[in-house]
């Protein structure tokens, strides 16, 4: 991305997803944690920003895994958690969008005996995604990365330039993610993207879950709010 964001282009793109985030704290669930209310995205914070870490770095962006910071050593949060933690540092969760990525964090996850992380990828199923015929089927169609919102292409097939599917061929149902499987158990939609390490006997690969499960997390540089940041703090070293 090139430019600045002005400060009523950047509220007007935080408000674009603002359903994505009211939609997870509608999903009926046994859960409470589903049941917190006004949860919303959170504002960089420049001076985080600044001191953000810079654990490695791929294709220009800087990444960080939580599991190697102090202060999150050895946190687990939801989803919608995990994407503030990482806006405030002017990045947002991890979007896996090519193969060489996928295998960076493959190798992070397998190095680390990660059980699981979080990554942007979410569901198409709030308000503004109905009667989406592009969307059809949804649980192959209507996936997009949140931090970017790019789409993910279909998950029945193998993605252009890769040479694997990275979605599960296994899960609670053993069929091939994804299969939305806690639904029939508590009625919550699988509606957000984790990485698993072999839970299901499977390797690492792409899961759905449900987006009250609380994980460690992989963030990544937001060109979005480190241009915003970059252009209300023209002094600041980002």
């Amino acid at each position: 991305m090139t430019g600045t964001v002005s400060l009523l282009g950047y509220f007007a793109l935080a408000l674009t997803v603002t359903s994505c985030l009211a939609a997870i704290s509608d999903v009926k669930s046994n859960n409470p944690v589903t049941q917190k209310p006004g949860r919303f995205l959170s504002l960089p914070v420049p001076l985080k920003c600044s001191q953000r870490p810079k654990e490695f770095t791929y294709k220009g962006r800087n990444y960080f895994y939580s599991g190697h910071t102090q202060q999150y050593k050895t946190s687990k949060v939801d989803w919608l958690e995990a994407r503030n933690i990482c806006r405030e540092y002017c990045m947002d969760l991890v979007s896996i969008e090519t193969e060489e990525e996928n295998n960076l964090i493959f190798r992070l996850i397998q190095q680390n005996d990660a059980p699981y992380i979080w990554t942007s990828g979410r569901l198409c199923d709030f308000k503004g995604c109905e009667n989406r015929t592009d969307l059809e089927p949804k649980n192959v169609n209507g996936w997009f990365w949140s931090a970017t919102r790019g789409k993910i292409l279909a998950t029945d097939q193998t993605p252009n330039g890769w040479s694997y599917n990275p979605w599960s061929k296994s899960g609670h149902k053993k069929k091939p993610q994804p299969d939305n499987a806690e639904f029939d158990i508590n009625g919550t939609v699988e509606s957000c993207l984790s990485v698993l390490n072999n839970v299901y006997g499977d390797g690492i690969a792409w899961h759905d879950i449900g987006c009250y499960h609380e994980k460690p997390f992989v963030c990544e540089d937001s060109d979005e709010l480190i241009n915003y940041v970059a252009s209300t703090n023209p002094s600041l070293q980002l």
